[in-house]
């Protein structure tokens, strides 16, 4: 028979500190779920843009943002208000300048004779002027056969008398896929609406079919296959080759899904890899050379791939802090400041609604990254040299002072939260985030890499997966192809069919054979550049 006993004063104490502590975690646990939670839904349902409360983030630069040049301002000033819009205005003549280099066909509208006599009755009219209205025609396209008749000839009196009779056939041009009806036009058209457009084969199928032709998804999938590996492989090494030896890259990385691959399960991720050239402000080219977009499709995120892939790379690599990148020798990491502030951000809006505005310390850490980002739209225009003495003039102070912040930041907040998150972030990556002070060729974000991997994330939505590791290796070939054209200002279509039109009659192994077909050639034709005028930015 138990015998209740009554706890003693100093038992309820440490089980009342027991019960406060576990309420305490329990409660950091829920307020880090809801700030998830808020996340979340902010990316599924929110705004996807990266923008900042202007207002809001002034609170704590008041004086320096309110404060006027002018110590005597005209008391009439105050009564004006300057609304500053961002709409970009249409220059005046704009549609002419794009139209310019269209064909024009005339239709004539005259009045029939009899309307031409003059109301007063003075006889006949004579043509004044012309009241000329344009309109834009669409052409839909056209299919059509090719037939490439090859004559053959004989010798007549070699038929008559010679016990041989020798048979010459004339020459024809090499075909891309011998045996089939494949057309570099064909091909191009296939390539450009999947990895340009986003249209998947099965789709692309339909189209053909209600043109009249049945092409099937699986014989556009081998043709792909016989372009990316036979014709444009090549030229994707000549492009890498290239690329290592430049001073300035940028690298990033996102899943990619194979179906059949040896030794892997179907929900296995792979990853495709991207470099691509580094951008300098203020030049559309840069100083390193016209603009390299080169995709590599690897099955894993292991940091041997971009060791393996910028063998002979030595000079600046601008990633996002991942790990795998660490370790490249000769190589020195650069660090971006938009995923610095993106922390910042997301971190303000796992908040609750009603914290969101008003002084936090999230957004005193939002500000600091809004500064420099300042700095370098006010520098953009001005030379590397120049840019350097200015970011060591104006950058590094706020930099000084946002670190001795990061460093008060985290001897007061929890680790594991999202402004927690960002500080550590910010702290383990200082070293590279500040490498962008040292050579004004650099920028301060990666974001050009990622706007050249959004292409195929986009493409990815619509065709989902890869079926085999050779078409994954075959799609990263062709979005290098494209993109590194339309960065090179071409039209990615008109590119390929071109390429596709010369490569056959060249001998691949040859250097010289790539000279004027690279995508910065200058005597590349005229029909596959896009007009600067029209050019998307």
């Amino acid at each position: 028979m138990g015998i209740n006993r009554t706890p003693k004063p100093d038992e309820w104490e440490r089980e009342r500190e027991h019960l406060l502590l576990h309420i305490a975690e329990l409660t950091r646990q829920v307020n880090w779920w809801q700030a998830q939670w808020r996340l979340l839904t902010h990316h599924r349902f929110g705004a996807s843009q990266e923008r900042s409360d202007q207002i809001q983030l002034h609170l704590f630069n008041e004086a320096e943002v309110l404060a006027d040049d002018d110590p005597d301002p005209d008391p009439g000033d105050a009564a004006e208000d300057t609304v500053i819009t961002y709409r970009r205005k249409k220059q005046r003549g704009q549609r002419e300048l794009d139209l310019a280099d269209l064909p024009v066909v005339r239709i004539l509208h005259e009045l029939p004779e009899a309307e031409q006599q003059c109301p007063a009755g003075h006889g006949l009219m004579h043509i004044m002027s012309e009241d000329v209205q344009r309109e834009l025609d669409f052409v839909p396209e056209q299919l059509r056969v090719v037939e490439h008749v090859k004559m053959v000839y004989s010798c007549r009196t070699c038929e008559r008398e010679a016990l041989t009779v020798p048979i010459v056939t004339a020459p024809a041009p090499p075909r891309l896929y011998p045996s089939s009806l494949l057309s570099a036009s064909v091909l191009a058209e296939i390539v450009h609406r999947k990895y340009v457009l986003g249209v998947p084969l099965y789709r692309q199928e339909q189209d053909w079919a209600r043109r009249g032709v049945w092409v099937s998804r699986q014989t556009m999938a081998n043709w792909v296959l016989v372009g990316a590996d036979q014709w444009l492989t090549p030229l994707w090494d000549v492009l890498h080759q290239e690329l290592v030896r430049r001073s300035i890259l940028q690298a990033d990385e996102t899943t990619l899904q194979v179906i059949h691959e040896p030794g892997r399960t179907p929900n296995q991720q792979s990853y495709l890899w991207l470099y691509r050239t580094g951008e300098v402000p203020g030049d559309a080219w840069g100083e390193d050379g016209a603009p390299i977009v080169l995709y590599d499709y690897q099955p894993s995120r292991s940091g041997a791939h971009p060791q393996a892939f910028l063998t002979g790379f030595h000079g600046y690599l601008q990633v996002d802090g991942y790990s795998g990148y660490h370790g490249l020798e000769g190589v020195t990491l650069v660090g971006c400041w938009a995923h610095a502030r993106r922390k910042f951000q997301e971190a303000l809006e796992g908040l609750p609604a009603q914290a969101r505005d008003g002084p936090n310390l999230i957004r005193q850490g939002l500000d600091f990254c809004n500064r420099l980002f300042a700095v370098e739209r006010d520098i953009r225009a001005l030379s590397p040299a120049q840019r350097t003495q200015a970011r060591r003039a104006r950058s590094r102070p706020i930099l000084a002072a946002f670190l001795r912040w990061l460093r008060a930041q985290r001897r007061v907040i929890l680790p594991k939260s999202l402004l927690g998150t960002a500080v550590t972030y910010c702290l383990n990556q200082w070293q590279p985030l500040t490498t962008f002070l040292q050579d004004g060729r650099l920028t301060i974000d990666n974001n050009r890499a990622e706007r050249s991997i959004k292409p195929f994330v986009i493409g990815r939505k619509n065709w989902l997966f890869a079926n085999t590791a050779k078409g994954a290796r075959a799609s990263a070939v062709i979005y290098s192809i494209v993109e590194t054209a339309k960065e090179n200002g071409l039209n990615p279509r008109a590119y390929l069919q071109y390429l596709l039109e010369q490569l056959p009659d060249r001998d691949l192994s040859d250097p010289t054979t790539w000279a004027d077909l690279l995508p910065w050639a200058t005597t590349l034709p005229a029909h596959v550049r896009t007009p600067r005028r029209v050019r998307p930015a």
